[in-house]
Parts: C-alpha cells; structure tokens; sequence
C-alpha cells in the first residue's frame, strides 16, 4: 500500500577553509521504522555482549 506521507529530509553543510562537506539525506516513513529497529537489535545485542563479558 502505497504511503501519502512525504518523506523527511535532513540537509548538512559544513564549511571550513581547506575543506567542504554537504549531504542530504530523505527517509520515509517505513525507512524510519526500519531504522528505528535496526538501532534497537543493536542496542539490545550489545547490552547482551557486555552482560556476558561482566560474568
């Protein structure tokens, strides 16, 4: 099913004398959930990692 919603956009310039960095990024809705889970697993498996390193 196709969304409505437009998609959110975050835009980065950052300028100094010898060097210069832009970026844009564009997520969906469904991009941010996938996100949103992806950071979790993440976080849970490293809570697992140090738990198991502590015993």
């Amino acid at each position: 099913m196709p969304s409505s919603a437009s998609p959110q956009t975050a835009i980065l310039n950052v300028s100094t004398r010898p060097f210069s960095i832009s970026a844009k990024v564009e997520v969906t809705p469904g991009g941010m959930l996938a996100i949103a889970a992806l950071v979790t697993g993440i976080l849970l498996s490293t809570a697992v990692i140090v738990r198991v390193a502590k015993s």
